[in-house]
């Protein structure tokens, strides 16, 4: 009777120990780590929540990541920064070209994009009918990369401005001048600038202003155009008129009268008006006649470029040697 009990149960109790045996050894091993385990301190450090840390977090307003809008009518496009051959580095940019510094007296203009090339020839055939002036930025001829230029190694009349806001009026109304007589010079050889502004009149070592940045156009002597590189002015130096791409001399003397006012201002018309949704406020007040009425050595020489009383630039460098003699 035993052995039948024993050779019936056997196999019954052996099977449940192999089974539950490892089960045992898992649970009294797993009991006996918990038990010796710590929190390991090794490579963190306590926060004091009073005292300054380089985790300690800074805080943002919720809109800091937002993308700004763009204003209308724009394209948002991105470009890598390069060299072409004898460019060192870049010391300038616009909206579509770099500007590259070749040696102390050289720079080298060209498109951030290829496919904007003929901005540059456009500005190559222009400053070739313009010839040499005082005034007028040097061209040392197109390359297949791009054009050289004269360097103007003080920068432009803007960035100027704010590095060295003490300014003698001596030297502000020399500017003027200078800037009437580069107006006026262009205009003797048919071209009309259309983009006059602070910062396209560069200053060379000795401070003596230079325009530059051609993109305008170049007219027949019956007025048609011949040539034109579809610039025109921002909203501060743009005169109203009906169609809004006309170009003529006045539009530029406009645009002159605005430059010589941000010299005479150290600021620009309408500095309360800074923002892109704002240009319409500003091409409002000058449609209606609402012209800056800031009191100015040259107050009376704004006004006509403004008011469109001047026929030619000529006129204002007349206007601005009796303010100097005076």
């Amino acid at each position: 009777m035993l052995g039948l009990v024993r050779s019936v149960y056997a196999p019954l109790f052996y099977a449940f120990k192999f089974v539950c045996y490892p089960f045992d050894v898992v649970l009294r091993f797993i009991g006996r780590g918990w038990g010796a385990w710590r929190p390991s301190t090794r490579g963190t450090e306590v926060l004091d929540q009073d005292a300054p840390s380089k985790y300690q977090t800074t805080e943002y307003p919720p809109d800091a990541f937002d993308v700004p809008d763009q204003p209308p009518n724009t394209t948002v496009a991105f470009s890598l920064e390069y060299y072409p051959p004898g460019a060192s580095k870049v010391i300038g940019r616009g909206s579509w070209c770099y500007i590259g510094l070749v040696d102390e007296s050289t720079v080298l203009k060209y498109p951030k994009h290829l496919e904007e090339g003929d901005n540059i020839q456009v500005k190559a055939q222009l400053l070739e009918i313009v010839g040499s002036h005082p005034r007028i930025i040097k061209s040392h001829g197109l390359t297949e990369h791009g054009l050289l230029l004269q360097y103007a190694p003080k920068g432009n009349l803007s960035d100027y401005f704010a590095e060295n806001p003490d300014i003698p009026l001596e030297q502000k109304l020399r500017w003027c001048k200078q800037a009437a007589e580069a107006v006026d010079y262009i205009h003797e050889k048919n071209i009309l600038h259309c983009d006059i502004n602070s910062r396209n009149f560069l200053l060379d070592s000795n401070l003596d202003l230079l325009l530059a940045d051609f993109q305008g156009v170049l007219l027949s002597t019956d007025g048609k155009a011949l040539l034109d590189g579809q610039s025109r002015e921002s909203s501060k130096y743009h005169c109203p008129r009906v169609i809004a791409d006309y170009a003529e001399v006045k539009t530029d003397i406009f645009a002159l009268g605005s430059t010589i006012y941000f010299i005479l201002m150290s600021h620009e018309v309408f500095p309360e008006l800074i923002s892109w949704e704002q240009e319409e406020e500003v091409e409002a007040r000058f449609s209606n006649g609402q012209f800056p009425t800031d009191s100015h050595i040259c107050s009376k020489v704004t006004a006509k470029c403004w008011q469109q009383c001047y026929e030619s630039a000529r006129d204002v460098i007349f206007d601005l040697s009796q303010i100097q003699l005076s």
